[in-house]
This record gives structure tokens, C-alpha cells and sequence, in this order.
């Protein structure tokens, strides 16, 4: 099969195509021929050599795909051969052919392509299982995502506005401020241009937010936790900002607030096979009424992997890039 490997770590140009042999599943895991692969940031970060590949995962990049079983252990999962579906793996995305576990497997939303459809695992597990497993967004809370329109960004916004939740995110321009907006935040706040603490206050007539998404960290916990609630939670997903930052210890005591993170690639398949089933139940229906909806910025061709991590890197786009197979 054609794929697109790491040939060492560096800039867009090291991811070359390559032949490599198809992947055999395993037991619990099907063989997806992949129609299109999701690019995310993690994809960025090892091509560069800063996100280990997990202990017998595929070196191949790419986190999320859209395609057709075409064989494999099916299991209990009610899937068949030619299905098509969307899937979280662990690598080896960027390829004609992909092994997933059948557990992290979803049918592809009705009314939805397979470029769309792709779009959709890596940035709705990580949003469900952060925002709302791990920090708790419940009804009448209000959440504040950092990097609104990124692919996690425009995700967070969209399901938690589909909710019911009142929603503010930031963004690095006038322009992506109005995109969040239009996807569903209150506000969009231009981090470059004004104090998002201060119009957050504001808004929230001085309480805060109840939940801040954060892909930054670096100094900008310490100004999160001043625009937090009393037993608000930041939930942690990327270090954009850093991995060092100032905390004030006593705010956190006072008013009980809760810092938090995860990185959602090592964990097992059992804890990414309970996100599918919310995902499933619970958010497949908003996007099948179209009430949430993908938002794809470009796609590229599989050999244009290299232009797709060039685009990523210019924050410059609006949603998701996605890779045609």
C-alpha cells in the first residue's frame, strides 16, 4: 500500500510516500480501506520528534480516519464488512490501509462524506472526553475554550452551544473571532488585541466561566484561573504556551478550583471504547440533524501530506484539514 512515513524528524518536507506493507488486524480489530485521514496537531508535534509514538503503535502519522471494513474481528459491534465508518487509532493514518479497534469504530453520521466524516474522531473524543467526562460541564455551566478556531476549537464550540451551554472563545484575529461566533460562541475574544480575563468577567457579570479548555498552558493558567468561578476546572489538552507556568496555590484553596489535563493517544482501548459509546448516543443524533456540523477548511491529496503540516503550522486556517485517500 501507498503511505506517507516520517523519514526523520524535522520540517513538512521529511513526510515522503512510501510503499509499505498492508497492516494485518489483530484480534478486536478491523482493517479499514481508508477514503480520507484527519490532520491534527499531534501530527505535527511527531514529525518534529516530540510526541513518542505509543509502545506498538504504527510509526505512520495520523490519528483518525474515514473508510470501508474490509475485514477483521467485527466482534459484537453489530459493523460488517463494507461498512463505512470513521475510527480513532493510535497511527498510521496517513495510508491506504488502516487497522483500528473495532470498539473505536463509528458508522460514518448520516449525511455525512467520508472527508467530513473524518474529520470527526480525534477532536470529538478528545472534546468529550476533557470537556465533559473530565471536567464536568453540566447543565447551566458555562465553558471558555482557548484556540476556538482550531479543530478541537470548532468542535468544543459547536457541541457544547448544541448542549445548551453558554460559550466564549478566543481567537488570534477580528476575523476568526466572527467564525467562532458564527459556530455558536457568545463571544469571541482576539487574544492578540484584548484581555480575554477581563471581558470574561464582564460577561459573566464578575463570576467567571465554569470550565476553561486549554491547548496553551505556560502563563496562561495563571490569568485562566482569574477568570475562573469559585470550583471552576481547567482541563489541560496541549502546551502551546509551555510546560512551565506561575500558579497561584492560594486561589486554587480558596475557592476550590480544579487544574487538570490529559493526553488521550497511550490510553487503552477499553477508556476510548466508553467515549465512542457516548459519542454514539449522544452526539451522533446532533450531527446527523445537523445541528452540529463538520467544518472542513482544505483538503489535500494523500502525497500533499507535506502542504497539509505546512498549513497546520500557519495557524491560518478555520476547522480541519483532512487528507483524501
Amino acid at each position: 500500500m501507498r503511505a506517507i512515513e516520517i523519514t526523520h524528524p524535522g520540517g513538512p518536507e521529511v513526510l515522503q510516500i512510501c510503499e509499505r506493507p498492508m497492516p494485518v488486524p489483530k484480534a478486536g480489530e478491523v482493517l479499514i480501506k481508508v477514503h480520507a485521514a484527519g490532520v491534527n496537531r499531534p501530527d505535527v508535534f511527531q514529525r518534529t520528534g516530540n510526541y513518542p509514538v505509543p509502545p506498538g503503535a504504527s510509526d505512520l502519522p495520523g490519528l483518525e480516519v474515514a473508510g470501508e471494513i474490509v475485514d477483521g474481528d467485527l466482534g459484537q459491534s453489530g459493523l460488517r464488512k463494507g461498512d463505512m465508518v470513521c475510527a480513532l487509532v493510535q497511527g498510521g493514518g496517513y495510508a491506504e490501509y488502516c487497522t483500528a479497534p473495532v470498539e473505536q469504530c463509528l458508522p460514518v453520521p448520516k449525511g455525512l462524506s467520508a472527508i467530513e466524516a473524518a474529520s470527526l474522531p480525534e477532536t470529538f473524543f478528545t472534546v468529550w472526553s476533557n470537556v465533559f467526562d473530565r471536567a464536568g460541564l453540566s447543565a447551566g455551566e458555562t465553558l471558555l475554550v482557548q484556540g476556538g478556531t482550531s479543530g478541537i476549537g470548532v468542535t468544543a464550540i459547536q457541541l457544547a452551544t448544541a448542549l445548551g451551554h453558554r460559550v466564549f472563545a478566543t481567537a488570534g484575529s477580528d476575523e476568526k473571532c466572527r467564525a467562532c461566533e458564527s459556530l455558536g460562541a457568545e463571544l469571541g475574544i482576539n487574544y492578540r488585541s484584548e484581555d480575554f480575563v477581563q471581558l470574561i468577567k464582564a460577561a459573566t457579570e464578575g463570576k467567571g466561566v465554569n470550565v476553561i479548555l486549554d491547548m496553551v498552558a505556560g502563563d496562561y493558567v495563571t490569568r485562566e484561573i482569574n477568570c475562573l468561578a469559585d470550583d471552576g476546572r481547567i482541563v489541560i489538552i496541549a502546551l502551546l504556551g509551555g510546560a512551565k507556568g506561575a500558579v497561584d496555590f492560594g486561589q486554587v484553596l480558596r475557592r476550590r478550583l480544579t487544574i487538570t489535563g490529559s493526553t488521550l493517544r497511550p490510553r487503552p482501548v477499553s477508556f476510548k471504547a466508553a467515549i465512542a459509546q457516548n459519542l454514539r448516543s449522544k452526539v451522533w443524533p446532533l450531527l446527523e440533524a445537523g445541528k452540529i456540523k463538520p467544518v472542513i477548511f482544505k483538503t489535500f491529496p494523500l502525497a500533499e501530506a507535506a502542504q497539509a503540516h505546512t498549513l497546520m503550522e500557519s495557524s491560518t486556517h478555520v476547522g480541519k484539514i483532512v487528507l483524501s485517500v
